[in-house]
């Protein structure tokens, strides 16, 4: 178990995983490629998968058949992880600037994220930032009935942390993830400082409902500050 972080107050901040603490989505696009490729179903690209994006595995696969007609075989439920897990391994890495953010904060934070917990976790682990995070401070949609963009994860997270909703603040950087914080009553914080932002990326997340949208982590300090969150 590791040592619990030492903070301060009663404001929360939220950090989704994937697109925010690690740089992992162009990643996550290659994983799926390639096993769909694997079992005769090609073209899932980033011009789809960038469509699902904020989402929980089961959830994608199933936009996928829509958008492509191309249904995941039953028989092969673990190869998209073991897949994504390797490059993981490889060479996924946090998010620029994300360590020094996290070393001078202060304030009660967790991630809630699509992703399951050995995906979380993995993804903590090899990019070197799960010292920043309690183990019981990493949620998963997998732990409520309704994933993203609906606020279940949200509120789930809030009330574990025993934090009221309305002093949290979320950092998303998926237009579902963001319709979801809003719709938990949080501030919702666009961030778009991933490798696999695009142009439009910020327009699409304050259409969302954002409200402030950030391609840094100075960018995202101030706006919290802004907003009344005592970070330090």
């Amino acid at each position: 178990m590791k040592k619990r972080q030492t903070v301060t107050g009663s404001q929360l901040i939220i950090f989704d995983c994937d697109g925010v603490l690690v740089d992992s989505e162009p990643l996550a696009v290659l994983a799926y490629e390639r096993v769909y490729e694997r079992h005769g179903m090609p073209g899932v690209g980033l011009d789809i998968i960038s469509q699902c994006f904020g989402m929980k595995q089961a959830d994608i696969i199933a936009r996928i058949a829509e958008l492509t007609g191309h249904h995941y075989p039953d028989h092969a439920p673990d190869d998209l992880w073991l897949e994504t897990k390797a490059l993981f391994s490889e060479q996924l890495q946090p998010i620029s600037g994300l360590p020094d953010f996290l070393s001078n904060l202060k304030i009660q934070r967790c991630v809630a994220s699509s992703s399951s917990l050995e995906r979380i976790h993995h993804s903590l682990d090899v990019t070197s930032i799960a010292s920043y995070f309690d183990d019981d401070a990493i949620f998963s949609s997998s732990m409520v009935r309704h994933g993203k963009p609906a606020p279940d994860i949200f509120l789930f997270a809030a009330e574990k942390m025993g934090m009221d909703p309305a002093k949290s603040a979320v950092i998303e950087d998926s237009p579902f993830g963001i319709q979801g914080a809003v719709a938990a009553g949080m501030a919702a914080i666009g961030f778009t400082g991933g490798s696999h932002s695009y142009e439009g990326h910020a327009e699409r997340l304050l259409a969302a409902g954002a409200h402030a949208v950030c391609t840094d982590w100075a960018g995202v300090a101030a706006e919290l500050e802004k907003r009344g969150f005592q970070l330090i």
